[in-house]
């Protein structure tokens, strides 16, 4: 196949189509800097105006989604990513990388963010050549070896820590930042684990600080996203509590990498190391530019 033929895939379909090509990128790379299929299932979560555009992608010989272009609304922002399989022929990569700039120049919304890893050259050219510019965030993967993680501190008094399985809420925790069906979104992942979903909640008996875990039985990667504190009940070894408790639950789920999307502080003194980076290039809408096809 020479010239890639792209389908537009919407909905669950495009969910379940891009999950299964993140677990067959990480397992053909284990090191690669890249995302998983629980990011794309993070990012279902909540209904987006890039929904009801569908997701660029294209089948190998197989009948396997080898590729994909993805346009992701985040509100001030869109993100573009162009996931490929390692190993995918050059002349394939370059038009995959054509049709990805094509997009871009489509795109008349907010600003879009492109993210480029360091092998992917040539999408840098074709993306400046839109009116791209470096822009100011990287994307850092940080990776833990379950066996390698270290004991967290016991939360202090008079808080608890809850699971949605063992005491589902209504409405979810996660409404406040995200929609009212974010738990009925949730629910149609099939990474997502409710068991896996935590909350602490605080004396006066409202959720003050959250995680969630995500294991992938394909990849045996283990996923932290998202994490938060409210600001009231920061630096009190909340959150490292959570996070200590959540990656025992992934190696109990036979996780045996784990992942975060951060170099931050807390991950780096939960033993978590800083591993590939991506940079993004970025580009504000254009005038006039017409919808996206």
């Amino acid at each position: 196949m020479s010239v890639p033929t792209f389908e537009v895939l919407d909905g669950h379909d495009a969910l379940e189509a891009l999950s299964s090509l993140c677990q067959r990128i990480r397992c053909a790379d284990p090191q690669r800097r890249a995302w998983e299929a629980a990011d794309i299932q993070w990012w279902w979560r909540r209904s987006r105006r890039t929904d009801e555009l569908g997701q660029l992608t294209c089948r190998d010989d197989t009948g396997t989604v080898s590729a994909a272009i993805v346009l992701t609304d985040f509100g001030e922002q869109c993100q573009l990513d162009v996931l490929t399989v390692p190993g995918c022929p050059g002349r394939e990569l370059e038009a995959v990388w054509g049709i990805a700039a094509d997009r871009a120049r489509s795109w008349a919304g907010s600003t879009l963010e492109a993210i480029v890893d360091v092998h992917d050259e040539p999408f840098d050219d074709a993306l400046r050549s839109e009116g791209f510019t470096d822009g100011e965030d990287a994307y850092v993967d940080a990776w833990l070896d379950a066996a390698d993680r270290p004991p967290g501190p016991p939360l202090p008094g008079g808080f608890h820590l809850f699971s949605q399985a063992a005491r589902p809420t209504s409405p979810h925790h996660l409404v406040a930042r995200n929609e009212e069906r974010v738990a009925s979104r949730l629910a149609q992942c099939s990474l997502y684990d409710p068991e896996l979903d935590l909350y602490v909640i605080g004396p006066d008996d409202a959720p003050c600080a959250y995680g969630l875990f995500w294991a992938d039985p394909v990849t045996k990667v283990g996923l932290v996203e998202p994490m938060r504190t409210e600001a009231p009940h920061e630096h009190r070894g909340i959150a490292s509590h959570v996070l200590a408790v959540g990656v025992d639950l992934l190696a109990q789920r036979g996780c045996d990498r784990l992942k975060v999307s951060s170099g931050g502080g807390l991950y780096v003194r939960a033993g978590f190391t800083p591993g590939p980076s991506a940079r993004t290039l970025v580009r504000s809408a254009p005038r006039g530019a017409a919808s996206i096809p």
